[in-house]
């Protein structure tokens, strides 16, 4: 059924968990899996470098980050005997979110499987919804995935 998913990490136990559903996947229908990663320079800087401090020394340091992450989730992968790609982007002016659904057309991906945060209220309208974007714009199916709430969670428990 699928052949190419996407996984798109950030390192957050949620994407890790989308890695894991991913290699369930892969497994069961021999899909190749490509991992992408995608780093929002800004958060890796003050903007009190200096140019030469930045280009010599905080970029080479969040790009190796970056790769390290991808290289680490491909090997649990590969372990697993899943064919494994990377991709590792910078954001530029682009939303992460549109970079991802880029990077599933260019990368000829039938799937999607993405880790969420669940975010409500005013969270969500403050840091916006990456995930929810690439569900709304991405042109083949998208799976989200996100940690399990204990049952209780929310609920007032009766002490007596």
């Amino acid at each position: 059924m699928y052949s190419r998913l996407l996984v798109p990490l950030d390192g957050s136990p949620t994407a890790l968990l989308a890695l894991d559903h991913a290699a369930a996947l892969a497994r069961l229908s021999g899909a190749g899996v490509m991992l992408l990663h995608v780093i929002e320079p800004m958060q890796h800087s003050s903007g009190f470098e200096r140019p030469k401090v930045y280009i010599e020394d905080v970029r080479p340091r969040f790009l190796a980050a970056g790769q390290a992450l991808l290289d680490e989730a491909a090997s649990r992968l590969r372990a697993q005997g899943i064919t494994v790609e990377t991709v590792l982007q910078e954001s530029g002016v682009e939303r992460v979110s549109e970079q991802i659904v880029r990077q599933a057309e260019a990368g000829a991906c039938d799937l999607i499987i993405l880790g969420t945060h669940g975010r409500r209220g005013v969270g969500r309208l403050l840091l916006g919804s990456d995930a929810e974007q690439v569900a709304r714009t991405a042109p083949v199916p998208v799976m989200l995935v996100r940690e399990r709430r204990a049952r209780h969670e929310g609920q007032v428990l009766n002490a007596g």
